[in-house]
């Protein structure tokens, strides 16, 4: 990947980490330190982040079986293989994405990758903003709020500090119902010492330092929603495709899962 002289290498993105974590290109040496780092002080990181990927294709797939085929992935970071668009085409070669990131690294990125995809777009806002980002003139050209839309906030709302609900509620009251919400978010329910390094870490070595939530505070992220069974549930737990899928003790794995319908 060639270096470019507005990105700063002495400080790792969380986005560019996450991509190195699945394998991905698009991280530069100062992320591997940093991820590499992470999986000596907690080794199942990779497996964290593998099921939590897991999840985002299992979630796209579903809201695609129920008729939804406009996504707004928030935070959505870089599109590595396996993304919001190629998993939703996969069952239906006419879905649309708009992908929103704060970050400029991962939208450039993200805009090189898919290139002059006409049913794709990348937004660079901040998705704490939500008038900001519904604003934006791509948005409402590629997404039409009189259908339901999917609402992606897959591993990223643990990287807004303050109470994410107000948040969330915005984006929920500007879909029409039959809207789904998809939410992933890191948890130190069931953990040990090193889901606190961990976080530490993030908030040592990046611009997004992180935040766990309990079970309940995810719940209270689809006020306005009725959950999908089976609810809230850690990664591996949530519709996995088959027996196989679902690890021993789920718990290890410190991210829970869940989707809403608006009604």
């Amino acid at each position: 990947m060639d270096e470019r002289p507005d990105i700063d290498l002495t400080r790792p993105s969380a986005a560019r980490v996450y991509d190195y974590y699945l394998g991905g290109a698009h991280n530069f040496a100062v992320d591997r330190e940093m991820a590499e780092q992470a999986i000596r002080m907690w080794p199942d990181v990779p497996l964290i982040m593998q099921a939590n990927r897991a999840f985002l294709r299992r979630a796209v797939q579903f809201c695609v079986s129920r008729g939804v085929t406009q996504f707004l992935d928030l935070g959505s970071g870089i599109p590595t293989v396996g993304n919001v668009h190629e998993v939703a085409r996969e069952a239906d070669p006419e879905s649309r994405v708009v992908y929103v990131d704060n970050d400029p690294i991962a939208v450039t990125y993200s805009r090189t990758i898919l290139g002059d995809d006409p049913r794709t777009t990348v937004v660079q806002e901040d998705l704490r903003h939500p008038d900001d980002v519904l604003a934006v003139p791509e948005v409402a050209a590629l997404l039409d709020f009189d259908r339901p839309i999917a609402v992606m906030m897959v591993a990223v709302l643990h990287f807004v500090q303050d109470d994410p609900t107000k948040i969330v509620a915005a984006y929920r009251d500007a879909v029409p119902s039959g809207s789904y919400l998809v939410i992933s978010h890191a948890t130190h329910d069931g953990q040990d010492e090193q889901a606190d390094e961990h976080t530490a870490l993030y908030r040592r070595r990046t611009a997004t330092p992180m935040t766990m939530r309990s079970k309940g505070e995810v719940e209270a992220l689809f006020d306005g929603f009725e959950l999908v069974d089976p609810g809230v549930v850690h990664l591996p737990l949530w519709r996995p495709a088959s027996p196989e899928d679902v690890a021993d003790h789920p718990e290890r794995f410190a991210g829970l899962a869940a989707v809403g319908r608006k009604p």
